[in-house]
């Protein structure tokens, strides 16, 4: 049995002459849609599989289709005979154009069996000519697979050979997304032992020591890992102890690193090789000739062994010494390595003579964390998911390191200066471009007086806060941690421009918008349209067990983000928040809302809740009540409208028909119907005027809190509802004159009287006399996966005469019911989970401290898909 190693992302030629068995070899150890075959492209130009003179169109279909394969990062088979070395190089070109590596796999097979193979196969009428010729051309090209780009070949000899082989997957070097930390991530140490000795102690690192004393490694009582962002050597005064530390730290699984340019010029000094001894090398190579000769080679070995990227904690991670873009993560080539080690430079120099380097993390978009170092600067900031955490130690600056997962930085100043810094240190932000030393090194940012780059062509930068309108026109795709990719439809996306660039409030202010809720499946008792019972049955097929019933207040959806520090806001000094309706408009005017908030911030410290969760923001979701405080014109316009109309035309029609079956008429049938109209009608008025209390002013307003989405560092959604009912109880009790209690019942699913008791609770709750609007089940657990993926967070039962202002007065006529017991839920439902995800996304950057485009791409995506079309009484 031989074993074929295949990187997982790679592009594999079969080489073989025709009737090697290439294509037998492919459909045995590769997937349907990995194997790209010249044949059956012949087949899509020509409808012939054989036309050979449909070749160069088939080829150029191949290549398309690869090209976009690659692009994706699949791992795509070429079954052609490849047996030319042209027709390899355009494949080997293909596979560095995309950052892949390109694997040869040949298949040697005696001449006389393709020759037999050939004659068996109907269409191949080629003589045995052609396949000594591409015989003859896979000898002459076998030695030369290795020098055209190959980064890996595979000859398997003969049939037996062919048989017994077996592919193995295998990840690249950088692949380490099953490493999920947590890490200390540590930016570039240059020689600084000391300075890094301190800074594991802060970290809560325990130093190990060799009999002289020496520290060989370092261990974490939380089993952390450090992660070492490269330039650990050069400038600073103990290189080598550096190097020794960091190597032990990495053999005995305690740390991981990537390499620096400087360790790369390391490796070519100490190979012998001519390379400038500034920046710091010369005085790292003396201090390295005084360590024995065992050790300057495992530094040697160490160093060459480093990967250049690494990508980690599924795909959410990616650490290299200069930063990388999206496009290159995860990828290996030379130009992927020289990104990593020395970023992106322009080719020309300022007025320093250094060169200038272009802001790649300016126009960074990717999903994954970036942490680079590489570029000296003041202090590590945030710039659209990435990091930089050189800080100039050894120009007297500062040693960083941040706590990943938890987005923490920690930092130690330096000793003193070790090294001069060719020019001071600026921030990383700011106008103008980045500059780079002569050995890749950031020095700082080459600026005129004026803040205007002095050389090179100024990349735009991004101002933080700043929305540029590209980030939310045309098609957009969202991943979401929790349903994967959504897309954002074109014209919804115009739809929602519209409403949130001219009505909704501050997008710093706006880090979540609330999902629309799905209705319950519609039920099969004959008198009501939506009932608990489906509810209950739905969760039961989802493997949910507890699902807590909870009180639909006749309100106004509103999301309340309450704020003790305005700066971290972006707002005036007497800001203490806002309330926003479901589309990101303001409740209140500026003076209401402060007043209605500075009440709702008594309530939460009376109910001792700022300590609780070491908070000094609070996001929540609830209902402001009454409804009339913004639905009053709706009120008005429409239900009122309606009622009058019913209540001045049924009377005379009434005393009408009852003047004529007085005359002796027979209207028994037509009289019947219009007095059961006219009840509709009065039921009708009855169900709005529940809901329709006024609201004269702040002190009739309240708030139904039924979650807690977020606070500084966390979201909610992994507590039970039942924690978040307990705390809007809370704030009910410390507050009743601002807080509304929102009712609410744990129903076992499994349990038939349990789930009688929750069928009764909103029957009581929602009956006629009783006002309720309805209910939402919710699974107890909150957020929720089932056999098929995200359960839907809730689904609304609303009452029967509720009901009764959504779908018009007669519709519990039976022939009125029957016809809309016809709906179809599966948009709305698909809609409910989209936008659920989409919301819990935002939630997680904001909390993470993501950049503001960030958490508004996933916002603006909820707003987006309101416009997608469904019925909008659902």
């Amino acid at each position: 049995m031989t074993a074929l190693t295949v990187p997982t992302m790679s592009l594999v030629l079969l080489v073989g002459t025709s009737g090697s068995g290439k294509s037998t070899f492919a459909a045995q150890h590769f997937g349907r849609f990995e194997t790209l075959s010249s044949d059956f492209f012949r087949g899509l130009v020509s409808n012939d599989e054989d036309d050979q003179a449909a070749t160069p169109a088939a080829f150029e279909a191949l290549k398309h289709v690869a090209a976009q394969r690659l692009r994706a990062g699949l791992l795509t088979v070429v079954d052609a005979t490849n047996v030319q070395a042209e027709a390899r190089r355009d494949f080997v070109q293909l596979a560095r154009e995309h950052d892949v590596l390109p694997v040869a796999i040949v298949l040697d097979v005696p001449e006389s069996v393709c020759i037999a193979r050939n004659a068996a196969r109907a269409g191949r009428d080629f003589g045995p000519e052609v396949i000594r010729r591409q015989q003859g051309q896979l000898r002459r090209g076998l030695k030369a697979l290795g020098k055209e780009g190959f980064r890996r070949v595979h000859v398997l000899h003969g049939e037996d050979e062919i048989a017994a082989a077996t592919i193995v997957r295998e990840p690249l070097l950088n692949d380490r997304t099953g490493e999920h930390g947590p890490f200390d991530v540590i930016g570039d140490v240059h020689g600084c032992r000391s300075e890094l000795e301190t800074l594991l102690g802060r970290l809560g690192w325990t130093l190990v020591r060799d009999d002289l004393g020496r520290p060989v490694d370092a261990v974490h009582p939380e089993d952390r890992q450090a992660l070492f962002l490269g330039d650990l050597v050069d400038r600073g005064p103990d290189s080598p102890g550096v190097l020794r530390l960091v190597m032990g730290m990495v053999r005995n699984g305690h740390a991981l690193a990537v390499p620096g340019n400087h360790e790369d010029k390391l490796v070519r000094a100490l190979d012998g090789r001519k390379v400038q001894t500034s920046h710091g090398l010369a005085e790292t190579l003396a201090q390295l000739a005084a360590e024995p000769d065992t050790f300057r080679d495992e530094v040697r070995e160490f160093c060459r062994a480093l990967v250049g990227h690494l990508v980690l904690d599924d795909g959410r991670l990616v650490v290299a010494h200069a930063g990388l873009k999206e496009q290159y993560q995860g990828r290996a080539s030379g130009r992927v390595r020289s990104f990593a080690l020395y970023g992106d430079t322009t080719g020309e120099s300022d007025e320093y003579g250094l060169p200038v380097r272009l802001p790649w993390a300016d126009a960074y978009r990717g999903k994954a964390t970036v942490l680079y170092g590489h570029t000296p600067t003041v202090d590590a900031e945030w710039i659209n998911g990435t990091m930089c955490l050189d800080t100039g130690c050894v120009f007297g600056g500062k040693l960083s390191a941040l706590r990943y997962p938890e987005r923490e930085v920690v930092q130690v100043p330096a000793e003193r200066v070790h090294y001069a810094a060719a020019k001071p240190l600026e921030p990383l932000r700011g106008p103008g471009t980045s500059t780079t030393g002569a050995d890749g090194a950031d020095v700082g940012r080459a600026s005129s007086p004026a803040g205007r780059p002095v050389a090179g062509p100024a990349a735009p930068r991004r101002v933080p806060g700043l929305l540029p309108i590209e980030d939310v026109t045309g098609k957009q795709i969202v991943e979401t941690r929790h349903h994967g990719r959504i897309g954002i439809r074109a014209e919804n996306a115009a739809g929602a421009l519209e409403v949130m660039s001219r009505f909704a409030v501050d997008p710093r202010w706006l880090p979540y918008l609330p999902p629309t809720m799905s209705p319950v499946a519609t039920s099969a008792h004959p008198d009501h349209l939506e009932h608990p019972d489906e509810a209950f049955a739905y969760y039961r097929g989802q493997g949910v067990d507890h699902v807590r019933m909870e009180e639909k207040h006749m309100g106004s959806r509103g999301t309340v983000l309450l704020a003790r520090d305005p700066d971290r806001f972006g707002a005036p000094a007497d800001w203490n928040g806002v309330v926003t309706t479901r589309t990101g408009r303001a409740f209140f005017d500026a003076a209401d809302s402060r007043t209605f908030l500075g009440r709702l911030d008594a309530a939460v410290e009376a109910a001792g809740l700022w300590d609780e969760l070491e908070t000094d923001w609070l996001l929540l979701d609830g209902e402001v009540l009454p409804w009339a405080v913004k639905a009053e014109g709706m009120i008005r316009d429409w239900y009122a409208e309606v009622g009058a109309a019913a209540g001045g035309a049924f009377p005379d029609a009434l005393a009408a028909l009852a003047a004529a079956r007085d005359r002796g008429i027979d209207v028994t049938d037509l009289l019947a119907r219009t007095e059961q109209r006219a009840a509709d009608a009065t039921a009708y008025t009855a169900s709005y005027r529940r809901y329709a209390d006024p609201a004269t002013g702040l002190d009739d307003v309240r708030f139904a809190p039924f979650q807690v989405l977020a606070a500084r560092g966390r979201t909610f959604a992994d507590r039970t509802h039942g924690w978040h009912m307990a705390v809007a109880d809370r704030l009910a009790a410390a507050a009743p004159d601002v807080v509304r209690a929102t009712r609410s019942l744990l129903v076992d699913v499994r349990d038939e009287t349990s789930r009688a008791a929750g069928a009764e609770w909103w029957q009581d709750l929602t009956g006629a006399g009783a006002g309720g609007e309805g209910a939402v089940v919710k699974p107890e657990s909150n957020l929720t996966r089932g056999p098929k993926g995200l359960v839907q967070p809730g689904v609304k039962v609303r009452g029967r005469e509720y009901l009764r202002i959504i779908y018009g007065p007669e519709y519990t006529e039976p022939g009125n019911l029957a016809r809309l017991k016809d709906r179809d839920l599966g948009h709305k439902r698909s809609m409910a989970l989209r936008e659920y995800a989409l919301g819990l996304e935002s939630l997680e950057r904001f909390v993470e401290g993501e950049p503001l485009w960030r958490v508004h791409q996933a916002v603006f995506g909820v707003l987006a898909m309101e416009s997608e079309a469904v019925d909008p009484r659902l």
